[in-house]
C-alpha cells in the first residue's frame, strides 16, 4: 500500500492547479453572464482562450509562490493571505481607474469584466492555504 506523504511543493502546486481549473470555469461563466447582461462585446484581451490559459497558468504559479512563502515564513499563512488580499485590492483599484477605450461606456464594460475576474482570482489565491493545509482535501483529491 502507498503510505508516503506528498511533499509540500507537490501539494501547493497541485492545489494551485486544481483551484485554477475551478476558477477557469467560474471566470468563463462570469464572462458569459457579464457580456449577456451588459452587452459588452470586444474580446481582443479577455476571451475564452486567454481565460483558459492565463487563469490555469497563473494559479499554478501562485501555488508555487505559496510554496516559497511556506519555505520563508513557515506556517504563518496570514502573511501570504494578507499579501494576496492587498495585491488583489491594488490590482482591482488600478483596473477601476484605467482607461482602455475612448468611449466611456466601453471603458466601463471592460473595467467591470476585468475587475470581476481579478476579484475571483484574488480571492481564490488568498484561500489557497486553507486547501493546502486541509487533510480532507489531500485525501480526497490529491
Amino acid at each position: 500500500m502507498y503510505n508516503e506523504q506528498p511533499s509540500i511543493f507537490f501539494k501547493a502546486m497541485m492545489t494551485g492547479l486544481f483551484v485554477g481549473i475551478i476558477d477557469t470555469v467560474i471566470c468563463l461563466t462570469y464572462n458569459i453572464i457579464y457580456r449577456n447582461m451588459t452587452g459588452y462585446l470586444p474580446s481582443e484581451f479577455i476571451n475564452v482562450s486567454s481565460l483558459i490559459f492565463i487563469v490555469n497558468l497563473l494559479l499554478l504559479v501562485i501555488g508555487i509562490v505559496f510554496y516559497f512563502f511556506i519555505k520563508a515564513f513557515g506556517k504563518k499563512d496570514i502573511i501570504y493571505i494578507a499579501v494576496f488580499l492587498l495585491l488583489t485590492a491594488w490590482c482591482f483599484a488600478e483596473v477601476m481607474t484605467g482607461h482602455r477605450f475612448p468611449d466611456e461606456k466601453m471603458n466601463a464594460g471592460f473595467r467591470g469584466l476585468l475587475g470581476g475576474i481579478i476579484l475571483i482570482l484574488g480571492l481564490s489565491a488568498s484561500g489557497l492555504p486553507f486547501l493546502v493545509r486541509s487533510k480532507k482535501f489531500e485525501d480526497k483529491l490529491l
